[in-house]
This record gives C-alpha cells, sequence and structure tokens, in this order.
C-alpha cells in the first residue's frame, strides 16, 4: 500500500476507472488503524486486479481528510469511476471488507 498525498488524489483516486480504489484514512498513534493495516494489506495482495489500496496520514495530509469529513480514524472509503460509493469507520474484520469490494466491483 501506497502513502497518498493531496497531490497524487486526482490522478490515483479520482481519475482512476480500471478498479475500485480505497482510501484508508489513518494516524500512526491510533490502535485501531495499525490493526487494520495488515489486513487491508492482505486484502490489497489478493485483489491487486481488481482494487488499488492507498493511505492517507491525517496528520500529514489535514486538509484532504477535512475535504471527506474524515472525524474519526480509521476512515475507509471506497471509489468506483472517482465518485465514493462506500465508507466505513473504525476496525472492520476481513470478510466484512472483502464484501464490501464485492458488492462495489
Amino acid at each position: 500500500m501506497h502513502k497518498l498525498t493531496q497531490s497524487e488524489f486526482q490522478k490515483k483516486v479520482i481519475d482512476s476507472r480500471e478498479k475500485i480504489v480505497i482510501v484508508d484514512f489513518f494516524a500512526d498513534w491510533c490502535g485501531p488503524c495499525r490493526q487494520l493495516s495488515p489486513i487491508l494489506e492482505e486484502i490489497s495482495d489478493e485483489f491487486s486486479s481488481r482494487v488499488d489500496i492507498y493511505k492517507v496520514d491525517v496528520g500529514q495530509e489535514a486538509d484532504l481528510a477535512r475535504t471527506f469529513e474524515v472525524l474519526s480514524i480509521p476512515t475507509v472509503l471506497f471509489f468506483k469511476n472517482g465518485k465514493k460509493v462506500d465508507e466505513f469507520v473504525g476496525l472492520r474484520d476481513k470478510d466484512s471488507i472483502v464484501e464490501m469490494i464485492q458488492s462495489n466491483i
């Protein structure tokens, strides 16, 4: 998974048309964020042909977090064809995240 900056967001997320794009808004000090990270890594490996997953550090990219009204972390947004189609806040297990991916493919 790649950390995403505001300057890359348009190209990698909004302009993406081939895959579902998942954006994980996180902070290094956040316990649930640290628990979610290996789950997203695993999903990224398993679904690499259909899904791109990026991480946004809310401390470094506060403007981007405000743009998407991220109030709690982790907040995970799903984009398809440049539009937000789904989201969740907090820790989720792998199966529920995979279910969300499959319902949006």
